[in-house]
C-alpha cells in the first residue's frame, strides 16, 4: 500500500534529514485536508477552555471579539503559518530563516509549547481520573456517601425536594411545618412528616451552606483536594501522579510511532466526541431551567466590552489562537510534511469556501459544547435557586463540574460517564500528540545530521516526556491548582500568544513582504490567491492584535482564583515571568543577530534579513530583479549554510 502513496506523491516523505517516513504519510492532497479538518476541528480548547472562558467572561459578551479575532485572526495566521511550513520545507523554529533576523519568533514558539505542554496534559490526567471513578455501580458526584464528604442532610420543602436552601429557610425550620431532615442516613423529624412524602434528595451540609453541587465539591475535594493557597502545596495527590504518568507515557508512544499510526484511529477521534456532545445536548436541553442557561449564553451584556476589569477581549482573541494552533510552531510543523507543490490553498481552503468549513467546525464545535454546558448551568442554577453566574466556579474546572451533572441526569448514567471522560482522552491526547511532535520536530532540526536517527528521536522523545513529567508535578500537589492556572493564564495564552502573532503578520505582511509571500504560495500552487489574506497579514492582523494587547498591558490585572483568591506577590512575579520568558526571545535574537553582524546599523539590518533560501525555490520574476538579494543555498537551509552568491542562482 505504501507504493500506492509514493505513487500519489504524498507517500512518504524524507526532508532535510530528519528521516519523515519513520513520522508521516499523507495518503492523497483530498486527504490531507481532511487530516488538518480532524486533527485541530475538535480539541481541548472547544470543550474544556471555550465554556470556562465564555462563563467568566459573561455568557454571550464574549462571541463579539471571538467572531472578529477569527475573521481577522485566526484563519489569517492559521493560512500564514501553513504556507510558510509547506514553503520552508523546515519545522516552527528553522522555517523563520525566511527572515532570520526574527528567528526569535521560532524560539518563542518552541518555549510557548514546551510551557504548554506541561500543564495542558493535565487535562487528560483529570479526564483518565473521572473514567476510573466511573467503573462504578454508582457515580461517586452522584450522592454524598463519600470519604471526603461532610455531614450531610435531606431537605425537602412543602413536598418538593430542593438542592439546596438559604440559611434564612434553615434558620427558619422550626416554622416550616413540611420539612424532613435526614443526617448521614440517621434520619430525624423536626415535625411529624405526612407519609406520601417523594423520595428524599439528598445533599451534602457542606453544600447546603455555600450551595455548591456535588460535582463541584469532588473536583475540589476528590481530584484536586485543594489547599487554601499556592503557599500550602499540601502534598502530592498520588493519584494524579499515576495519572499523569499514564498519559506522559501515551502521548510517548503516540509521538514514537509517529503521525501515521495516529491518522489510523483519528477519524473515530474526530466523529466520537460529536456523538457524545449530542447525546448530552438532547439531554441538557430538557432539563428544567436549561432555558435560562441558553439565554445567559447567547445574551450579551454589552458593558463588560468596556469594561477594564473584565478580560474579555483578552480571552475572546486568544482562544481563537488557541484553538487553531496558531503561534506555537504547530502548523508550520504540519505545513513543513507537505510535498512543495501540494496546493494546500486549494487543501484547506478552496477559494476561502473550505476554509470557512473548517473555521465553521472548529469555532461550531465551540458553540456546541457551550450549550451543553450553559443548559446544565441553568439547570444548576434553578435547582440552587441562585444566578447564573454563581453556580459554580468560573474556573479552569468548569468541564469537570457541568458535564459530570449531565451524566448523572441520563440513564445508564455509569456508561455515559465513562464514554464522556474516554472521549475527552482521545481528543486531549490527539492534540498534545500534534503539540509534542511540533517541540520534538524543531529539536531534531536543531541537531547535526549524525543526530538525526530514529534511535536519537527515542531518546530525545523520552527525555523530554521524562522532563515534562517532573515539572507538572508540582501541579499533582494540593495546592497544584493555583500553579496550573498561572501556567493557563499567562503561559501559552493572552499577550503571548497576541504578540507572537502581532510579529508574524509584521514580519510576513512587511520585511518580508506579502506581495512576495504571495509569489512564494503562486509558486507552490500555481495560481495567485485572494487579496483578502494579504490585507489581514500587512493591515487588520497586527492592528487587532497590537490593539488587543495594549488594552492588556494597560488595563492588567492580577489574577485571582474562584474571583476571591489573590495570589501572593512572588506568585504574579512567577506567572508574569512564564509570560516574559518566550516574549523576550524575539527582541533578544534581534539584538544577538545585529551585534554579530557587520557594518552600520542599517548594513547590519538588511544583511541579517536577507532570507536564506534554497535557488530552486525563488520565483523567476524574483531573479529578473536584481536589485533584490538573497542567498540561495543548496543543501539544508540553517544558519551555518555558506551563501552560494548575492544574486539569484538558477535551479
Amino acid at each position: 500500500m505504501d507504493a500506492d502513496y509514493e505513487a500519489n506523491g504524498l507517500g512518504h516523505l524524507t526532508m532535510w534529514g530528519r528521516n519523515l517516513n519513520k513520522m508521516i504519510s499523507f495518503r492523497s492532497r483530498t486527504k490531507v485536508h481532511t487530516h488538518f479538518l480532524t486533527r485541530f476541528a475538535v480539541g481541548m480548547g472547544n470543550i474544556w477552555r471555550f465554556p470556562y472562558l465564555c462563563y467568566r467572561n459573561g455568557g454571550g459578551a464574549f462571541f463579539i471579539p471571538y467572531i472578529i479575532m477569527l475573521v481577522c485572526g485566526g484563519i489569517p495566521v492559521f493560512m500564514l503559518e501553513v504556507g510558510l511550513g509547506q514553503y520552508m520545507s523546515q519545522g516552527g523554529l528553522h522555517a523563520w530563516n525566511i527572515a532570520p533576523l526574527f528567528k526569535g519568533i521560532g524560539i518563542a514558539m518552541t518555549v510557548i509549547l514546551f510551557l504548554m505542554n506541561i500543564y495542558y496534559i493535565f487535562i487528560m490526567a483529570w479526564a483518565v481520573f473521572y473514567f476510573i471513578m466511573s467503573l462504578t455501580t454508582t457515580l461517586p458526584w452522584s450522592h454524598c456517601n463519600n470519604s471526603w464528604n461532610t455531614e450531610s442532610l435531606t431537605v425537602i420543602i412543602h413536598g418538593i425536594p430542593r438542592d439546596c436552601v438559604t440559611k434564612a429557610d434553615y434558620a427558619m425550620k422550626q416554622e416550616l411545618r413540611w420539612l424532613h431532615f435526614c443526617e448521614c442516613g440517621k434520619s430525624y423529624q423536626t415535625r411529624l412528616c405526612p407519609p406520601s412524602y417523594p423520595t428524599v434528595y439528598t445533599m451534602c451540609y457542606s453544600e447546603f451552606w455555600d450551595k455548591k453541587s456535588y460535582e463541584t465539591k469532588i473536583f475540589r475535594r476528590r481530584v484536586l483536594q485543594i489547599t487554601d493557597g499556592i503557599d500550602k502545596p499540601g502534598g502530592l495527590v498520588w493519584e494524579t501522579v499515576l495519572c499523569l504518568l499514564f498519559v506522559w507515557t501515551m502521548v510517548y508512544f503516540c509521538v514514537w510511532r509517529g503521525i501515521k499510526w495516529s491518522g489510523k484511529v483519528v477519524y473515530f477521534t474526530a466523529l466520537f466526541p460529536y456523538l457524545i456532545l449530542t447525546t448530552l445536548l438532547i439531554r441538557a436541553v430538557t432539563l428544567d431551567g436549561a432555558i435560562y442557561g441558553i439565554k445567559y449564553y447567547l445574551s450579551p451584556d454589552f458593558s463588560r466590552l468596556s469594561d477594564p476589569q473584565v478580560s474579555v477581549w483578552i480571552d475572546g482573541g486568544t482562544q481563537i489562537f488557541f484553538s487553531y494552533a496558531v503561534a506555537l510552531g504547530c502548523m508550520i510543523t504540519l505545513g513543513s510534511y507537505n510535498k512543495f507543490h501540494t496546493n494546500f490553498y486549494r487543501c484547506i481552503c478552496k477559494c476561502l469556501w473550505q476554509c470557512m468549513v473548517i473555521a465553521s467546525v472548529n469555532s461550531g464545535t465551540s458553540l456546541f459544547g457551550g450549550f451543553v454546558v450553559f443548559s446544565v448551568l441553568g439547570f444548576m442554577a434553578k435547582q440552587q435557586n441562585v444566578d447564573i453566574s454563581d453556580v459554580v466556579d468560573a474556573g479552569p474546572g468548569l468541564a469537570f463540574i457541568t458535564y459530570p451533572k449531565a451524566v448523572t441526569q441520563m440513564p445508564v448514567s455509569q456508561l455515559w460517564a465513562a464514554l464522556f471522560f474516554f472521549m475527552i482522552f482521545l481528543i486531549g491526547i490527539d492534540s498534545q500528540f500534534v503539540a509534542v511532535e511540533g517541540f520534538t520536530a524543531n529539536v531534531m532540526d536543531s541537531l547535526p545530521k549524525r543526530f538525526n536517527t530514529p534511535k536519537s528521536r527515542m531518546v530525545i522523545v523520552a527525555a523530554y516526556c521524562f522532563v515534562s513529567f517532573l515539572i507538572g508535578l508540582c501541579m499533582t500537589s494540593r495546592g497544584g491548582m493555583y500553579v496550573f492556572q498561572l501556567f493557563d493564564y499567562y503561559s501559552a495564552s493572552g499577550m503571548v500568544l497576541l504578540f507572537v502573532c502581532f510579529m508574524e503578520s509584521i514580519v510576513i505582511g512587511w520585511v518580508f513582504g506579502a506581495d512576495k509571500f504571495y509569489d512564494i504560495i503562486e509558486l507552490m500552487i500555481g495560481y495567485r490567491i485572494n487579496k483578502w489574506l494579504l490585507i489581514c497579514w500587512k493591515f487588520l492582523t497586527p492592528a487587532i492584535t497590537m490593539g488587543i494587547l495594549m488594552f492588556q498591558i494597560i488595563t492588567f490585572k492580577p489574577i485571582k482564583y474562584n474571583k476571591t483568591y489573590v495570589y501572593p506577590e512572588w506568585a504574579q512575579a512567577f506567572g508574569v515571568m512564564l509570560a516574559v520568558v518566550s516574549i523576550i526571545c524575539i527582541p533578544t535574537y534581534i539584538i544577538f543577530k545585529l551585534w554579530n553582524a557587520e557594518g552600520s546599523l542599517i548594513e547590519r539590518f538588511y544583511s541579517t534579513k536577507t532570507p536564506i533560501l534554497k535557488a530552486s525555490r525563488i520565483p523567476q520574476k524574483w531573479k529578473a530583479d536584481k536589485s533584490q538579494l538573497f542567498w540561495a543555498c543548496e543543501d539544508d537551509l540553517d544558519d551555518n549554510s555558506m551563501p552560494l552568491s548575492e544574486t539569484f542562482v538558477d535551479a
